[in-house]
Protein backbone atom coordinates (compact mmCIF):
# COMPACT_ATOMS: atom_id res chain seq x y z
CA UNK A 1 0.00 0.00 0.00
CA UNK A 2 1.49 3.30 -1.12
CA UNK A 3 1.78 6.43 0.98
CA UNK A 4 1.13 9.52 -1.22
CA UNK A 5 2.65 11.89 1.31
CA UNK A 6 5.82 9.83 1.59
CA UNK A 7 6.11 9.50 -2.20
CA UNK A 8 5.75 13.28 -2.62
CA UNK A 9 8.40 13.89 0.02
CA UNK A 10 10.85 11.50 -1.66
CA UNK A 11 10.29 13.22 -5.01
CA UNK A 12 10.99 16.65 -3.46
CA UNK A 13 14.18 15.38 -1.84
CA UNK A 14 15.29 13.81 -5.13
CA UNK A 15 14.71 17.06 -7.04
CA UNK A 16 16.59 19.02 -4.37
CA UNK A 17 19.58 16.66 -4.54
CA UNK A 18 19.61 16.88 -8.34
CA UNK A 19 19.72 20.69 -8.20
CA UNK A 20 22.40 20.59 -5.49
CA UNK A 21 24.62 18.26 -7.51
CA UNK A 22 24.34 20.56 -10.54
CA UNK A 23 25.65 23.46 -8.43
CA UNK A 24 28.67 21.57 -7.13
CA UNK A 25 31.98 22.69 -8.69
CA UNK A 26 33.47 20.43 -11.29
CA UNK A 27 36.35 18.26 -10.10
CA UNK A 28 39.75 19.80 -10.94
CA UNK A 29 41.33 18.45 -14.12
CA UNK A 30 44.20 16.03 -13.82
CA UNK A 31 47.46 16.99 -15.46
CA UNK A 32 48.78 14.78 -18.22
CA UNK A 33 52.46 15.63 -17.91
CA UNK A 34 53.23 13.70 -21.07
CA UNK A 35 52.01 16.59 -23.18
CA UNK A 36 51.87 19.37 -20.57
CA UNK A 37 55.05 21.31 -19.88
CA UNK A 38 53.79 23.62 -17.13
CA UNK A 39 50.99 24.03 -14.60
CA UNK A 40 49.97 26.53 -11.96
CA UNK A 41 49.13 25.69 -8.36
CA UNK A 42 45.62 26.91 -7.54
CA UNK A 43 45.11 27.20 -3.80
CA UNK A 44 41.80 26.01 -2.36
CA UNK A 45 41.42 26.08 1.39
CA UNK A 46 44.26 24.19 2.99
CA UNK A 47 45.00 22.34 -0.22
CA UNK A 48 44.74 23.05 -3.94
CA UNK A 49 45.08 21.61 -7.42
CA UNK A 50 47.24 21.95 -10.52
CA UNK A 51 45.85 23.82 -13.53
CA UNK A 52 47.56 22.94 -16.83
CA UNK A 53 49.05 25.91 -18.65
CA UNK A 54 49.54 26.51 -22.35
CA UNK A 55 53.01 28.01 -22.54
CA UNK A 56 55.10 29.33 -25.39
CA UNK A 57 58.50 27.70 -25.48
CA UNK A 58 60.03 29.78 -28.27
CA UNK A 59 62.52 31.40 -25.89
CA UNK A 60 65.97 29.87 -26.41
CA UNK A 61 69.09 30.20 -24.32
CA UNK A 62 70.82 31.85 -27.28
CA UNK A 63 68.18 34.60 -27.19
CA UNK A 64 69.45 35.76 -23.81
CA UNK A 65 72.38 38.13 -24.31
CA UNK A 66 74.52 39.95 -21.79
CA UNK A 67 73.97 37.30 -19.11
CA UNK A 68 76.44 34.59 -20.16
CA UNK A 69 77.72 33.95 -16.64
CA UNK A 70 74.20 33.71 -15.26
CA UNK A 71 73.16 31.33 -18.02
CA UNK A 72 76.13 29.08 -17.36
CA UNK A 73 75.44 28.88 -13.62
CA UNK A 74 71.76 28.08 -13.83
CA UNK A 75 72.11 25.84 -16.89
CA UNK A 76 74.67 23.67 -15.09
CA UNK A 77 72.47 23.43 -11.98
CA UNK A 78 69.47 22.49 -14.11
CA UNK A 79 71.40 19.81 -16.03
CA UNK A 80 72.42 18.26 -12.71
CA UNK A 81 68.82 18.25 -11.54
CA UNK A 82 67.43 16.77 -14.77
CA UNK A 83 69.99 13.96 -14.66
CA UNK A 84 69.11 13.08 -11.07
CA UNK A 85 72.31 14.54 -9.61
CA UNK A 86 72.53 16.80 -6.55
CA UNK A 87 71.40 20.36 -7.34
CA UNK A 88 70.48 23.50 -5.41
CA UNK A 89 67.41 25.67 -5.04
CA UNK A 90 68.23 28.90 -6.87
CA UNK A 91 67.49 32.58 -6.26
CA UNK A 92 67.74 34.79 -9.34
CA UNK A 93 67.93 38.35 -8.09
CA UNK A 94 68.88 41.73 -9.47
CA UNK A 95 67.93 44.41 -11.96
CA UNK A 96 64.50 44.18 -13.53
CA UNK A 97 64.11 43.21 -17.15
CA UNK A 98 67.48 41.48 -17.41
CA UNK A 99 66.12 38.02 -18.23
CA UNK A 100 65.57 36.24 -14.91
CA UNK A 101 62.16 34.76 -15.73
CA UNK A 102 63.09 34.32 -19.40
CA UNK A 103 66.07 32.21 -18.38
CA UNK A 104 63.83 29.80 -16.47
CA UNK A 105 61.46 29.51 -19.45
CA UNK A 106 64.39 28.93 -21.81
CA UNK A 107 65.68 26.13 -19.56
CA UNK A 108 62.24 24.52 -19.58
CA UNK A 109 62.27 24.59 -23.38
CA UNK A 110 65.80 23.19 -23.40
CA UNK A 111 65.08 20.21 -21.13
CA UNK A 112 61.39 19.41 -21.57
CA UNK A 113 62.21 16.42 -23.77
CA UNK A 114 64.37 15.08 -20.91
CA UNK A 115 61.43 15.19 -18.49
CA UNK A 116 61.67 18.69 -17.01
CA UNK A 117 58.35 20.25 -16.04
CA UNK A 118 57.46 23.56 -14.37
CA UNK A 119 54.93 24.42 -11.66
CA UNK A 120 54.19 28.09 -11.02
CA UNK A 121 53.30 28.95 -7.45
CA UNK A 122 52.50 32.21 -5.70
CA UNK A 123 54.54 33.05 -2.61
CA UNK A 124 51.44 32.89 -0.40
CA UNK A 125 50.74 29.35 -1.60
CA UNK A 126 54.13 27.93 -0.64
CA UNK A 127 52.50 26.86 2.62
CA UNK A 128 50.67 24.23 0.56
CA UNK A 129 53.87 22.50 -0.46
CA UNK A 130 52.92 19.20 1.27
CA UNK A 131 49.66 19.09 -0.73
CA UNK A 132 51.51 19.94 -3.92
CA UNK A 133 54.01 17.16 -3.26
CA UNK A 134 51.13 14.70 -3.01
CA UNK A 135 50.00 15.70 -6.51
CA UNK A 136 53.37 14.83 -8.04
CA UNK A 137 54.38 11.97 -5.76
CA UNK A 138 55.82 9.10 -7.74
CA UNK A 139 55.72 10.97 -11.04
CA UNK A 140 58.67 10.19 -13.32
CA UNK A 141 59.25 13.86 -14.13
CA UNK A 142 61.62 16.48 -12.74
CA UNK A 143 59.68 19.49 -11.46
CA UNK A 144 60.85 23.09 -11.15
CA UNK A 145 58.74 24.93 -8.60
CA UNK A 146 58.87 28.48 -9.98
CA UNK A 147 58.01 31.52 -7.86
CA UNK A 148 58.29 34.74 -9.85
CA UNK A 149 58.85 38.20 -8.32
CA UNK A 150 59.29 36.79 -4.85
CA UNK A 151 59.46 39.54 -2.23
CA UNK A 152 58.08 40.26 1.20
CA UNK A 153 57.18 43.45 3.02
CA UNK A 154 58.63 44.31 6.39
CA UNK A 155 55.48 43.24 8.26
CA UNK A 156 54.94 40.10 6.17
CA UNK A 157 55.55 37.03 8.28
CA UNK A 158 55.02 34.65 5.36
CA UNK A 159 58.76 34.62 4.72
CA UNK A 160 59.18 32.48 7.82
CA UNK A 161 57.05 29.84 6.13
CA UNK A 162 59.31 29.95 3.10
CA UNK A 163 62.38 29.45 5.30
CA UNK A 164 60.79 26.34 6.74
CA UNK A 165 59.88 25.07 3.29
CA UNK A 166 63.42 25.50 1.97
CA UNK A 167 65.25 24.09 4.95
CA UNK A 168 64.27 22.63 8.26
CA UNK A 169 61.00 20.83 7.58
CA UNK A 170 60.47 17.44 9.13
CA UNK A 171 59.32 16.09 5.76
CA UNK A 172 62.09 16.59 3.23
CA UNK A 173 61.23 17.78 -0.27
CA UNK A 174 61.31 14.98 -2.87
CA UNK A 175 64.33 14.52 -5.09
CA UNK A 176 62.30 15.39 -8.20
CA UNK A 177 61.39 18.90 -6.96
CA UNK A 178 63.54 22.05 -7.01
CA UNK A 179 62.65 25.68 -6.29
CA UNK A 180 63.68 28.52 -8.61
CA UNK A 181 62.65 32.02 -7.51
CA UNK A 182 63.20 35.45 -9.02
CA UNK A 183 63.34 38.71 -7.13
CA UNK A 184 64.58 42.27 -7.42
CA UNK A 185 65.84 42.03 -3.82
CA UNK A 186 68.86 40.05 -2.78
CA UNK A 187 67.46 39.25 0.66
CA UNK A 188 63.77 39.26 -0.42
CA UNK A 189 62.94 41.81 2.28
CA UNK A 190 63.26 45.62 2.33
CA UNK A 191 66.49 46.73 3.96
CA UNK A 192 66.25 49.72 6.30
CA UNK A 193 68.93 51.91 7.82
CA UNK A 194 67.51 51.07 11.22
CA UNK A 195 68.56 47.44 10.71
CA UNK A 196 72.13 48.50 11.35
CA UNK A 197 71.32 49.90 14.81
CA UNK A 198 71.42 46.41 16.27
CA UNK A 199 74.99 45.78 15.08
CA UNK A 200 77.67 45.53 17.75
CA UNK A 201 81.45 45.39 18.04
CA UNK A 202 82.88 42.28 19.69
CA UNK A 203 86.65 41.99 20.04
CA UNK A 204 87.10 44.54 17.30
CA UNK A 205 84.79 42.69 14.87
CA UNK A 206 81.45 43.96 13.58
CA UNK A 207 78.56 41.58 14.28
CA UNK A 208 75.27 42.20 12.45
CA UNK A 209 72.13 42.74 14.47
CA UNK A 210 69.23 40.33 14.69
CA UNK A 211 67.23 42.21 12.01
CA UNK A 212 69.99 41.78 9.45
CA UNK A 213 70.60 38.18 10.44
CA UNK A 214 66.91 37.41 10.00
CA UNK A 215 66.86 38.82 6.48
CA UNK A 216 70.07 37.11 5.41
CA UNK A 217 68.84 33.80 6.85
CA UNK A 218 66.07 33.58 4.25
CA UNK A 219 68.22 34.06 1.16
CA UNK A 220 70.83 31.74 2.67
CA UNK A 221 68.33 28.91 2.25
CA UNK A 222 68.95 29.08 -1.50
CA UNK A 223 72.08 27.14 -2.34
CA UNK A 224 72.63 29.05 -5.58
CA UNK A 225 72.52 32.83 -5.96
CA UNK A 226 72.48 34.15 -9.52
CA UNK A 227 72.96 37.93 -9.69
CA UNK A 228 71.72 40.07 -12.59
CA UNK A 229 73.05 43.59 -13.16
CA UNK A 230 71.96 46.58 -15.28
CA UNK A 231 73.12 46.45 -18.89
CA UNK A 232 75.77 48.70 -20.31
CA UNK A 233 74.80 50.59 -23.46
CA UNK A 234 76.84 48.20 -25.60
CA UNK A 235 75.08 45.19 -24.06
CA UNK A 236 71.70 46.83 -24.59
CA UNK A 237 72.41 47.55 -28.26
CA UNK A 238 73.67 44.00 -28.75
CA UNK A 239 70.33 42.69 -27.49
CA UNK A 240 68.46 45.12 -29.76
CA UNK A 241 70.38 43.84 -32.78
CA UNK A 242 69.71 40.25 -31.81
CA UNK A 243 65.95 40.74 -31.54
CA UNK A 244 65.73 42.79 -34.71
CA UNK A 245 67.44 39.95 -36.58
CA UNK A 246 65.47 37.17 -34.84
CA UNK A 247 62.03 38.75 -35.14
CA UNK A 248 62.82 40.01 -38.62
CA UNK A 249 63.67 36.49 -39.75
CA UNK A 250 60.36 35.20 -38.41
CA UNK A 251 58.46 37.79 -40.45
CA UNK A 252 60.62 37.73 -43.55
CA UNK A 253 62.04 41.20 -42.89
CA UNK A 254 65.69 42.19 -42.76
CA UNK A 255 66.60 45.21 -40.65
CA UNK A 256 69.82 46.96 -41.58
CA UNK A 257 71.70 48.11 -38.50
CA UNK A 258 72.73 51.74 -38.78
CA UNK A 259 73.90 54.52 -36.49
CA UNK A 260 70.49 56.15 -36.88
CA UNK A 261 68.75 52.98 -35.70
CA UNK A 262 71.15 52.71 -32.77
CA UNK A 263 70.32 56.28 -31.72
CA UNK A 264 66.61 55.47 -31.93
CA UNK A 265 67.13 52.47 -29.67
CA UNK A 266 69.05 54.58 -27.14
CA UNK A 267 66.32 57.25 -27.13
CA UNK A 268 63.73 54.51 -26.60
CA UNK A 269 65.60 53.30 -23.51
CA UNK A 270 66.11 56.82 -22.16
CA UNK A 271 62.40 57.53 -22.52
CA UNK A 272 61.60 54.56 -20.30
CA UNK A 273 64.42 54.91 -17.83
CA UNK A 274 65.39 51.28 -18.50
CA UNK A 275 68.33 49.87 -20.40
CA UNK A 276 67.74 46.14 -20.22
CA UNK A 277 66.77 43.11 -22.25
CA UNK A 278 63.04 43.67 -21.90
CA UNK A 279 63.36 47.23 -23.17
CA UNK A 280 65.48 46.03 -26.12
CA UNK A 281 62.87 43.41 -27.02
CA UNK A 282 60.08 45.98 -26.87
CA UNK A 283 61.99 48.40 -29.10
CA UNK A 284 62.65 45.66 -31.64
CA UNK A 285 58.97 44.73 -31.76
CA UNK A 286 57.93 48.36 -32.16
CA UNK A 287 60.45 49.09 -34.91
CA UNK A 288 59.79 45.88 -36.80
CA UNK A 289 56.02 46.31 -36.49
CA UNK A 290 56.19 49.78 -38.02
CA UNK A 291 58.40 48.51 -40.87
CA UNK A 292 55.99 45.67 -41.63
CA UNK A 293 53.02 48.03 -41.55
CA UNK A 294 54.72 50.39 -43.98
CA UNK A 295 55.46 47.47 -46.31
CA UNK A 296 51.82 46.35 -46.31
CA UNK A 297 50.38 49.87 -46.60
CA UNK A 298 52.78 52.01 -48.67
CA UNK A 299 52.51 55.72 -48.04
CA UNK A 300 50.69 57.57 -50.82
CA UNK A 301 52.88 59.67 -53.07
Amino acid sequence: MTNPALDAFVQRVTRFLDRYEQQLPSPPPSVDWTGTWAARWMAKGDSGWLRPLTVSLDMRLDDLRGVDRQKALLAANTRQFVRGLPANNALLWGARGTGKSSLVRALLAEHRSAGLRLIEVDKADLVHLPALIECIAGAPWRFLLFCDDLAFEADDSAYKTLKTVLDGTVEAAPENLLLYATSNRRHLLPEQRSDNLGASMVDGELHPGEAIEEKIALSDRFGLWVSFYPFTQDQYLEVVQHWLATLGERHGMQCEWTDTLAREAVRWALGRGNRNGRCAYQFARDHLGRMLLEREVPSSS
